[in-house]
C-alpha cells in the first residue's frame, strides 16, 4: 500500500546530530564556523558529506566546478531527478546552519525514505553547490551560476582570492574537481531549505517561510584614489583623503537606499583602506556597495545614482574614482507549482507559515533559470546570520526539513 505523503516526517534528532558533527569541521573562534570554500576544511566537510551519502546507498556525482550530487534512484529510469540542496561553505565568521541545513536536510530526506522503504518515480539528488558565499572568490553563488549558464567555467576558474590564488587551481588542489560537464544535468525540479537570515519569521511567530520571490542584487566595487601623506604634517586643506571620500560616499549609499524604502537596502561590507597605517592619510579606498531590491528598475536606479553622486563627491574633493560591477542578479520569481507544493506541505503538517521575499542571494536563484524551483525557510534567532552567533532551534530545523521532504517527495511521486 502506498505511504501517504502526509505521514512522512524526518528524524529531527538525526538531522540535528549531523549539523553538530559537520560544525566540528572548520570551527570558528566564537562558536560558529570558518569553513571557507576550497580550503582544507571545505575538503574535509565534503568528505564527511560523501561518506554519509554513500552510507545511505547513494551514488556521488562530481562536476568540474566541484558541485556534489548524491543520487537516490527512482523507479523510472527515464524520469528526471528532483534535486534538493544548498551549500557547505561558510563565511570567515559564519554560523553552523547557513547553507548547511539545506544540504543536510536533503540528505535527511534520503535517509528517511530508506528507513521507511519508500520508492519514488523520480530519482532524488541531494546537492552541495560550491562557493555559494562568494567571500573567498567573488561573486557569490559562483558554481550554481556556471551550472545555470550565467558564468562561463573559464571565467569562474580565473577568479582570485585575496592572496592571488585562482579558483580552478584551489579546486584541483583540494581534490574535488570532477570530470562531469557543468550544467549537463537536467532537473525535474529543485528545492532549497535555508534559514531566513532575517527577523521576520521569528517576529511573526511563524514556523515556515514560503519563498515566492528573491531580491535582486548588485555589487559595485568602488575605488577612490587620493594621496598618501602624513597625518600630522599635512595641512587639512592640502589633503587628498581617500578614506574621507569613502565615508561621504557611504553616507550617500544610505540615503540612496532609504529613498526606495521599505524594500530596498544598501551598504558596503567589504572595505579596504591603503596603506592602513595609523599616521598615514589613506591614499586609496576600495569597497563594494551592495544594493538589493525585488524590483529591477529600483536596482538600476540605485546603481546610476551611486555613480552620479559618488563621482560628484570625488570631483569636489579632488579624488580619482572608478566603478566595477563585480556581481549581481536580477530579482527572481520562483515556480508557482513548486511554491504551491511547499505551501501545501506546511498546511498538511499544521505548521504556521507565511509568504516571504528572500533578502539574500541563494543558489536557487540561479537554478530557477534552468528548472522549476522553490525555497523553504525556517526562522533564525534575532534574524542573525553571517555571524558565529547565528542560531536556530532543533524544532525549527525539523519543521523546515519536514516541509522540504513533503514538497520534494510529492514532486518525485511515491510509488508502491
Amino acid at each position: 500500500m502506498t505511504t501517504p505523503v502526509s505521514n512522512l516526517r524526518i528524524n529531527g534528532d538525526r538531522l540535528w546530530d549531523s549539523l553538530m558533527d559537520m560544525a566540528k569541521i572548520g570551527p570558528g573562534v566564537a562558536g560558529g564556523n570558518n569553513r571557507q570554500t576550497l580550503t582544507d576544511e571545505d575538503a574535509e566537510g565534503r568528505a564527511l558529506f560523501q561518506q554519509w551519502c554513500e552510507n545511505a546507498d547513494c551514488s556521488m556525482g562530481l562536476d568540474q566546478m566541484g558541485n556534489m550530487f548524491a543520487r537516490r534512484e527512482g523507479t523510472d529510469p527515464d524520469a528526471l531527478p528532483v534535486y534538493v540542496g544548498s551549500h557547505l561553505d561558510t563565511q570567515p565568521t559564519g554560523g553552523k546552519y547557513d547553507g548547511i541545513l539545506g544540504v543536510l536536510g536533503g540528505l535527511e530526506i534520503l535517509r528517511t525514505l530508506n528507513d521507511m522503504d519508500i520508492k519514488t518515480k523520480h530519482p532524488i539528488v541531494a546537492t552541495n553547490w560550491t562557493n555559494e558565499e562568494g567571500t573567498r572568490f567573488a561573486p557569490a553563488m559562483l558554481a550554481s551560476g556556471v551550472f545555470g549558464g550565467v558564468h562561463t567555467q573559464e571565467w569562474a576558474y580565473d577568479r582570485e582570492d585575496a592572496e592571488g590564488k585562482k579558483f580552478g587551481d584551489e579546486l584541483a588542489r583540494i581534490g574535488w574537481q570532477g570530470d562531469e560537464e557543468v550544467g549537463a544535468r537536467k532537473m525535474h525540479a529543485f528545492f532549497e531549505l535555508h534559514i531566513e537570515q532575517g527577523p521576520i519569521l521569528e517576529a511573526e511567530g511563524k514556523d515556515i517561510g514560503v519563498v515566492t520571490h528573491g531580491q535582486g542584487l548588485s555589487w559595485t566595487e568602488v575605488t577612490i584614489t587620493g594621496r598618501d601623506s602624513h597625518t600630522g604634517s599635512t595641512p587639512m586643506l592640502m589633503r587628498k583623503n581617500a578614506g574621507l571620500g569613502m565615508a561621504r560616499v557611504l553616507e550617500a549609499v544610505e540615503q540612496i537606499a532609504l529613498s526606495h524604502a521599505p524594500h530596498a537596502v544598501g551598504a558596503a561590507g567589504h572595505i579596504d583602506i591603503y596603506p592602513n597605517s595609523r599616521n598615514v592619510i589613506p591614499g586609496k579606498a576600495v569597497f563594494t556597495v551592495d544594493f538589493r531590491s525585488p524590483d529591477l528598475s529600483v536596482i538600476k536606479d540605485m546603481e546610476n545614482k551611486l555613480r552620479e553622486v559618488a563621482s560628484a563627491i570625488a570631483g569636489q574633493m579632488g579624488l580619482g574614482i572608478t566603478f566595477e560591477k563585480t556581481g549581481g542578479f536580477d530579482p527572481v520569481e520562483f515556480d508557482e507549482g513548486c511554491v504551491t507544493a511547499v505551501r501545501n506541505a506546511a498546511e498538511r503538517m499544521g505548521y504556521s507559515h507565511m509568504n516571504l521575499i528572500s533578502g539574500a542571494g541563494h543558489d536557487a536563484c540561479w537554478i530557477n533559470g534552468v528548472a522549476p524551483t522553490a525555497m523553504v525557510m525556517c526562522p533564525c534567532v534575532g534574524g542573525l546570520s553571517h555571524n558565529e552567533a547565528e542560531d536556530i532551534s532543533k524544532e525549527w530545523a525539523t519543521a523546515g526539513a519536514d516541509v522540504l521532504m513533503q514538497a520534494v517527495v510529492e514532486t518525485a511521486e511515491i510509488v508502491e
